[in-house]
């Protein structure tokens, strides 16, 4: 675990230091900001105390900002042989994996943690569903590692970052909503297990104020997949 923390670290680290964690941060909170207070369909135009619009904006400005995040964490390595020098310390496959997947996880959470001013604005505002808000945090969150690990699994397979971006949204777009819009053109069985793949349908679900034991199954296997993915993909190209 302690190889891990120090990874997560070296990354995080890297991260701040190239300005890319302070891009994201603050593009993050510009895009939720504005449409949560001022977008038209914003908290006072609805006139409804909750941040059901925040996690609507959230939702798709995570889908686009993890590729972001994640598309240089073994793809750049990878370019510069650095990856190599990695593999030749005291470490395994899957705690670097593991490690540049806190990393990444660590940066979107901090990005969160910068909108809670909006929870506590809302709540001072009207009465706000306490758990439906927590639970649609807790919502993010999930979506997020799933999204990562996706976004690593993707940067595993190239040398090449902007290539690791869209392999990363090619994959999500699935995820995110085709699954969704097929379920929609379907009935039966086909039309539940295009349903149940919908990371989507599982967030809302979460941020509604319900949490279901098979939506946590869901994330938690979509993440699994995605680093078992790239840590094989390391094994294989050690």
């Amino acid at each position: 675990m302690s190889a891990t923390w120090i990874i997560a670290k070296r990354e995080l680290n890297a991260n701040f230091d190239s300005l890319i964690a302070y891009i994201i941060l603050v593009l993050f909170l510009g895009f939720t900001g504005y449409f949560t207070w001022f977008g038209g369909s914003d908290i006072f135009y609805r006139k409804q105390a909750d941040l059901a619009v925040f996690f609507a904006v959230a939702k798709w400005t995570l889908f686009f900002f993890i590729p972001a995040i994640t598309m240089r964490q073994f793809a750049e390595e990878r370019r510069t042989g650095t990856i190599e020098l990695l593999l030749t310390k005291n470490v395994t496959e899957r705690q670097v994996v593991l490690g540049k997947f806190l990393a990444s996880f660590l940066i979107v959470a901090i990005a969160l943690a910068f909108t809670l001013p909006f929870y506590i604005t809302v709540s001072m505002l009207g009465n706000v569903d306490h758990g439906a808000t927590l639970m649609g945090y807790l919502g993010l969150l999930l979506m997020s590692a799933a999204y990562i690990s996706i976004g690593l699994f993707a940067s595993s397979l190239t040398n090449n970052q902007i290539v690791a971006f869209m392999l990363a949204l090619f994959i999500g777009i699935f995820f995110h909503f085709l699954f969704d819009m097929m379920a929609a053109g379907t009935t039966g069985w086909l039309a539940s297990t295009l349903q149940m793949l919908s990371v989507s349908a599982h967030f809302d679900s979460i941020a509604r104020g319900v949490v279901d034991s098979k939506d946590l199954v869901f994330f938690l296997s979509l993440v699994a997949l995605g680093l078992l993915g790239a840590e094989y993909n390391l094994i294989k190209k050690r």
